[in-house]
């Protein structure tokens, strides 16, 4: 039988990279109910660098306006199928605090935000405090999930493959 293996502590060098979302669930606080925070299969990237983290989150499926400029009906229902921000970050033994500077909503820029961590080579798990949520006001705990995304061998060594017309290989 194998044994569970312990949570690493988290580290800035456990977290940097580029994470793609799996999942986002929301736990209403009083009453229990789980859903999903963006509807099924949202779309979101994290990224974390040296020097700051940058979050997108979009709705999958989301309306594509029927001209640009968008009508202000359009503007608000893309704004409301998203979530954005980026700013500094620190990092503590079970959670990661995002020093948010830039938002898609003021409101949360100058903000700090809490995300107890769990993270392995893949996988990088948020769980929020209680809080509002930010799209519809209720209590709720998020939940979260990414994997970490790898680049193609050739990104990781920073050349690019040469054409087969132009390899030496021997014979």
């Amino acid at each position: 039988m194998a044994q569970d293996t312990p949570a690493k502590p988290l580290s800035r060098d456990l977290i940097l990279g580029s994470w793609r979302m799996t999942s986002w669930v929301t736990k209403d606080v009083a009453t229990g109910e789980r859903q999903d925070a963006l509807g099924q299969n949202p779309h979101g990237t994290v990224v974390y660098t040296p020097e700051r983290v940058t979050f997108l989150v979009l709705k999958n499926n989301r309306k594509r306006p029927e001209r640009l400029p968008p009508s202000d009906e359009e503007k608000i229902a893309l704004f409301d199928t998203m979530f954005a921000y980026s700013g500094s970050y620190t990092v503590e033994s079970d959670r990661v605090v995002h020093h948010v500077d830039m938002s898609w909503n003021e409101a949360w820029s100058g903000t700090e935000q809490v995300r107890f961590c769990t993270v392995d080579e893949h996988t990088l798990t948020y769980t929020s405090a209680a809080a509002k949520n930010p799209f519809d006001g209720r209590e709720v705990v998020h939940e979260v999930t990414y994997i970490r995304e790898k680049l193609p061998v050739y990104e990781r060594s920073c050349q690019p493959p040469r054409p087969a017309r132009f390899r030496h290989d021997p014979p």
